[in-house]
């Protein structure tokens, strides 16, 4: 279950949620199957409700979106992608612990959010 401010990413909104965006945008590819993704969904959530309005935050379930997942080169999930005006500048890899993506996401927004 996602949290109430991590969005739901997919074929039919992702160039103009993700790509688009004037915002930064978090995307998590994930699958029901993973368990790695499972003990990363309270993270992404949380990340979610913190940098609301500031830094969109989502997932991207990979089995319903695999043409997604493959042009951004994901081939391990979970996959962390920062998007920045329609290019992936950054990538993690693995079940991380929240602090890492917070000092991903605190140097792209500054001190002070956006």
């Amino acid at each position: 279950m996602a949290g109430e401010h991590t969005l739901k990413f997919d074929n039919d909104n992702f160039e103009a949620e993700v790509l688009q965006s004037e915002i930064p945008v978090l995307v998590d590819f994930w699958a029901e199957w993973c368990g790695p993704c499972l003990m990363l969904g309270p993270v992404i959530d949380d990340l979610a409700e913190i940098y609301n309005g500031k830094i969109k935050v989502g997932k991207l379930d990979i089995d319903k979106s695999p043409e997604i997942a493959a042009r951004f080169g994901v081939q391990n999930i979970p996959t962390v992608l920062l998007f920045e005006q329609g290019e992936a500048s950054e990538r993690i890899v693995g079940a991380k612990p929240k602090r890492e993506f917070e000092t991903i996401l605190n140097a792209k927004i500054g001190p002070d959010g956006l």
